[in-house]
């Protein structure tokens, strides 16, 4: 860990200025001092945004799984092949190793900063409340992903370096309680990270907002697991989750390298034409005139309706519709969580009989709110929610609900996967030779095959513990079944 940590600190150092002022000719430079804290922290949320938005399939699957889009030729991905390129140990590395660690050390050195007036204690502890909130939310993936996963006595390399795999469950259930915790600690009188915070420019209250809508997003998943709990959390935070889109969570890359959104390198600077919209999404979309099609989707030349690759099988990239050229730009931005994603949780609380509000008008203003923010219009909205299989209908809340949020979820692969997981909607595509233990859609990624070597003992015990290591295995929340295609 040291040894990354060295590496890291010569990179900087190569892009400071070469000139040798006295003080620097009398540093030791077999000795280099520490990074700041705000650094590791700035390289974390790049870190972070970064996975959650590329599209390489070493690193992150998450938009095939969610059957957004599909390959062209090399399909062993769509297929749910996720061993030929140890996805899952890429994963678990970057989560780890790239993203909690810096987390890590970047709360270590704040820590020890000196605070030299109140105002300065205030806005050291605002930062280490900052720092926990994007740890939760990052463990909060890593328990979407595999179940049960190191936590406790993860990161603790000075006390062990075989970490015990904790109960996905009592992983929430802290997060839970941490994440009031920090919420309760902000203070927004003073600030934080300043320019250093690359989401929210160091705004307390944002981050405060921010804390409450990731309490949401964890209580709404446990509906089917424990209603009683997630009631009380849902009703409790309602009131405080975003009101807008305005406040979003978001990376906004730049037009130059290296600070462009991984789809650009992965589906421009590439030069590779691996991936087109599956026939999944666009046959659910072109029945109901989705306005959001042209946001999502280029037509082809001589094909002027929008078509769908076959999910998991070959398809010639020239035949089939092609993902947008606005969403392929450098600049294109990276929500981590937003409004339009809350209010679906909210319409499907409210749905569930939960008291945060109706559930028509929390559906109604979600859909808007997609068509808005991928630049569609008030008449494209008043036009699409009037049709019947648009329209909310309580007797079908999870079929209309899980659609529409999945859709809106376009780009964010993890979060549409999830929705499908919860809420059974909408039916899937099984591809042309599934790879999953079962034959079908996976519910889960399986451990990184370094584990069964490394850590062996709590590999194999964390295996029997969530019903075994394969694909087909059901989180602890994902209790319902998967309809029949």
């Amino acid at each position: 860990m040291k040894k990354i940590y060295l590496v890291f600190i010569v990179l900087i150092a190569l892009t400071v200025s070469c000139t040798k002022n006295f003080e620097e000719m009398n540093t030791d430079k077999k000795h280099p001092v520490e990074v700041p804290g705000e650094t590791l922290f700035t390289n974390a949320q790049v870190a972070l945004a970064d996975q959650i938005a590329s599209t390489n399939v070493n690193l992150n699957v998450w938009k095939l799984y969610a059957q957004y889009w599909t390959e062209t030729t090399y399909t062993d991905e769509a297929n749910y092949n996720i061993v030929n390129r140890t996805i899952p140990d890429n994963t678990f590395r970057t989560y780890y190793r790239d993203i909690l660690v810096d987390l890590k050390e970047a709360g270590k050195i704040i820590s020890k900063d000196a605070a030299l007036t109140p105002e300065d204690g205030i806005a050291k502890q605002n930062k280490l409340e900052i720092i926990n909130l994007l740890n939760i939310y990052t463990y909060q993936r890593l328990v979407d992903i595999f179940g049960n996963i190191p936590y406790t006595e993860a990161l603790s390399i000075e006390t062990t370096i075989s970490p015990v795999y904790d109960d996905a469950f009592s992983i929430y259930q802290d997060l839970l309680s941490r994440v009031d915790n920090a919420i309760g600690a902000l203070d927004d009188s003073q600030g934080s990270f300043g320019s250093a915070d690359l989401y929210y420019a160091g705004d307390v209250a944002a981050w405060k907002k921010f804390g409450y809508s990731l309490k949401l997003k964890l209580g709404i998943a446990l509906a089917d697991y424990n209603e009683g709990m997630s009631k009380a959390i849902v009703e409790a935070v309602a009131p405080n989750v975003f009101a807008s889109t305005a406040e979003d969570c978001k990376l906004v890359y730049t037009k130059t390298t290296p600070n462009t959104n991984p789809l650009y390198e992965d589906l421009v600077l590439s030069g590779r034409d691996d991936f087109v919209p599956t026939n999944t999404i666009i046959d659910i979309m072109n029945p109901t005139n989705d306005p959001r099609r042209p946001l999502f989707f280029d037509t082809i030349p001589g094909q002027p309706e929008y078509t769908g690759g076959i999910y998991g099988y070959n398809n010639s990239f020239s035949n089939f519709s092609h993902i947008a050229a606005s969403i392929q730009v450098p600049e294109f931005p990276l929500i981590l969580l937003g409004y339009t994603e809350c209010q679906f949780y909210l319409a499907e609380a409210a749905a569930r009989g939960f008291n945060v509000g109706d559930a028509t008008g929390l559906y109604n203003g979600a859909v808007k709110s997609s068509i808005m923010e991928w630049g569609g219009t008030e008449a494209d909205y008043d036009t699409f929610i009037a049709q019947e299989g648009v329209a909310y209908d309580q007797a079908n809340w999870q079929e209309i609900i899980g659609t529409q949020s999945w859709i809106a979820s376009y780009t964010r692969g993890l979060v549409g996967y999830n929705t499908w997981r919860r809420l059974d909607y909408p039916i899937m595509n099984i591809p042309e030779a599934p790879e999953s233990d079962d034959g079908q859609v996976p519910k889960r990624f399986t451990y990184p095959v370094n584990e069964q070597t490394l850590n062996a003992s709590n590999y194999f015990q964390a295996a029997d513990a969530i019903g075994g290591d394969v694909e087909s295995t059901r989180l602890f929340w994902d209790v319902s079944a998967v309809p029949a295609k």
